[in-house]
């Protein structure tokens, strides 16, 4: 969402950041889509939550859903150009009004609202009266994908992206602070829906596994339904007794093997690379050293060497030891 919203008319703003976005979460869905499902597919096997593999046809309904949303954000995107030209919202545009030390809490504080939010709206859209109009679509997907990320229906795009106006008409906020936000929403949506488990084995028995949520917890909710509310933190799922009752056991199996298997296939592939190029060169280098029916003698004496068969000598190179080849007489 484009908030800078003195420099244009409404519809250009909301025009703008559309374009952003769908920029941003194709690129960011792409890049993660051809790391984990096509440059390092067997590296991160082991790693796969899910246990089917998503199909052609389910990504291709998760991209024209993503459209779909992306398209509603704007038009929301719109509405608050419109709210803070008329000047209803808590919106700044210049960073000394707050201060830098606000400017920075303030990107936290989004997070720490968004992930509520989230939360509960969450709750809320799995309840059995308001799930198929608002939350189904979105668990077309049991295996998700990074284009899983924004596939909702056009009742649940509106849900999500009410977040903006909840924030811009409650807290101070500077356009720049806003995008940083949107920028870890998109970045930390799209992995979480990438279906392979990025942490290591001992994360969740560090601080930060407490509080922050892995691929595993939400691709357990894309399973099971009924638990893993929660977006960014484990916070709510905590307090709440929401959280899956397998989700450390899933964690542990699937994060199994190297801590970091990424650098891992990269070690792997660039071994690899090196022992085969070590063989070539071994195996060019027996070649161009074998002298079928040949001696030799070696003396350190003398700077030049001579090859003597017959009375034609073949040459002489600067090294400093002679060697002189005796061929067996016929």
């Amino acid at each position: 969402m484009d908030l800078n919203a003195h420099l244009h008319t409404p519809l250009q703003a909301s025009l703008r950041s559309t374009l952003i976005e769908l920029f941003w979460y194709a690129l960011m869905a792409s890049a993660v889509w051809l790391l984990f499902s096509v440059a390092f597919r067997a590296a991160f096997r082991h790693r796969r939550v899910s246990r089917g593999d998503p199909t052609a046809r389910q990504v291709g309904r998760e991209i024209a859903h993503s459209l779909r949303s992306i398209a509603v954000f704007g038009l929301v995107t719109l509405a608050m150009v419109c709210a803070a030209r008329l000047g209803w919202t808590r919106l700044y545009y210049r960073v000394g009004d707050y201060g830098w030390t606000w400017f920075v809490l303030s990107i936290g504080l989004m997070l720490v609202m968004h992930d509520t939010y989230f939360y509960w709206t969450h709750r809320l859209m799995h309840h059995r009266r308001l799930y198929r109009l608002f939350h189904h679509t979105h668990h077309l997907s049991t295996s998700p994908t990074p284009w899983a990320a924004y596939a909702f229906s056009p009742a649940e795009a509106l849900v999500q992206a009410s977040i903006g106006p909840v924030i811009v008409f409650t807290i101070p906020v500077h356009p720049t602070a806003f995008a940083a936000f949107m920028v870890w929403q998109i970045t930390f949506n799209v992995l979480g829906h990438c279906g392979y488990e990025l942490f290591p084995p001992w994360f969740l028995r560090t601080p930060a596994g407490w509080v922050l949520n892995s691929v595993t917890h939400h691709a357990l909710h894309h399973e099971k339904f009924r638990a893993n509310f929660g977006l960014y933190f484990n916070v709510w799922d905590r307090l709440m007794g929401t959280n899956h009752r397998d989700y450390e056991h899933r964690f542990a199996q699937t994060a199994a093997g190297p801590s970091y298997p990424l650098a891992a296939a990269v070690y792997k592939i660039i071994s690899a690379a090196l022992f085969r190029e070590r063989r070539t060169t071994r195996c060019t280098g027996r070649r161009h050293a074998v002298f079928p029916r040949s001696s030799a003698k070696v003396h350190l004496h003398t700077p030049t060497v001579q090859l003597n068969r017959g009375a034609v000598p073949l040459g002489e190179l600067p090294l400093t030891m002679q060697s002189t080849a005796h061929l067996p007489g016929n």
